[in-house]
């Protein structure tokens, strides 16, 4: 039988050593898959708004893509379905 590297932790030990160690030794990245397939799509900005975003980025320590996705999720979250 094949031994993991990575060490079983239950859910309340692995919340207590995220705030005081490096947690990533008890994940398995490799096995990790994306909840939702995506696609990639390109959207041209003008330079004031691209600066303007890389500023709000900056504040929460995000990229400018994550942020661009947080903002569009959060604002579908907030709109009626559309049939």
């Amino acid at each position: 039988m094949k031994s993991s590297k990575h060490k079983k932790i239950n859910a309340a030990d692995f919340d207590a050593a995220f705030e005081k160690e490096e947690v990533t030794k008890h994940l398995n990245i490799k096995s990790a898959k994306a909840r939702f397939p995506s696609q990639r799509i390109s959207i041209d900005f003008p330079r004031n708004i691209i600066e303007g975003i890389d500023m709000e980025a900056a504040k929460i320590g995000v990229t400018r893509t994550s942020l661009i996705k947080i903002w569009v999720a959060e604002h579908l979250a907030g709109q009626p379905t559309h049939s």
